[in-house]
This record gives structure tokens, C-alpha cells and sequence, in this order.
């Protein structure tokens, strides 16, 4: 189980990555790549991935086409050439922040004073 307020930190970059990796995604289906991925350890709900989704659309980070389904609508989601150049500055930015903490919480080598 994690935190609300850790998955909302980095759940933009989970998106824009998965989203470079898979093409074209929709919702659910991004809901479900990352359970497995996680193998069930992380959960994005919906509550969480839509207002996520909506925020990288108005940065236009991603771009949304709409298809058929049936009578349904499904909504798909992509990158756009701002959000392709956008992934790799998250990941680094992540990664860095991921570094810090290791030597934030990691046991000291050296002697305390």
C-alpha cells in the first residue's frame, strides 16, 4: 500500500511515460498497466487519473481522440510532440528526487558529530 500523496507527485510522469512506451492509451487501460506492472501494489483510481489526464491536456502535454465503441465512446489519449520532450525531463527530475531521498534516509557512512 502507498500513500495518496506519494502516487499524486508522480502520477503525471507515470502517465507521460506509459503513454511514450504503449502509444495511444485509454483510461482504463493505463489504470490496468500499471497494476500490473506494479503487480497489483499500486491502484490509480479514477478520481485520481482523470483530473491527472485533464491537467496534462491543458498543458498540452497530451492530446485526446475520441472512437466508437459500440454505442460507447472511448476517449484515447497520446503525446504530443510538447510532451514527448516533456517525458524524459520528468523521469530525470524523478530520478533525482529518487537519488536524494536514498541519501536523505539512507544510514550514514560517515560519523555523526
Amino acid at each position: 500500500m502507498h500513500s495518496k500523496e506519494l502516487l499524486k507527485g508522480t502520477l503525471k510522469t507515470i502517465i507521460l511515460k506509459l503513454l511514450r512506451e504503449h502509444g495511444r492509451m485509454y483510461g482504463y487501460e493505463i489504470t490496468q498497466k500499471v497494476r500490473v506492472l506494479t503487480s497489483g501494489e499500486l491502484v490509480i483510481t479514477e478520481g485520481a487519473l482523470y483530473p491527472a489526464l485533464h491537467k496534462l491536456e491543458r498543458d498540452q502535454l497530451v492530446r485526446t481522440e475520441q472512437e466508437y465503441i459500440g454505442r460507447r465512446v472511448r476517449r484515447y489519449y497520446s503525446l504530443t510532440p510538447l510532451g514527448e520532450q516533456a517525458v524524459g525531463q520528468k523521469v530525470r527530475e524523478f530520478d533525482a528526487f529518487v537519488q536524494m531521498m536514498r541519501q536523505i534516509l539512507s544510514p550514514s557512512t560517515a560519523t555523526d558529530d
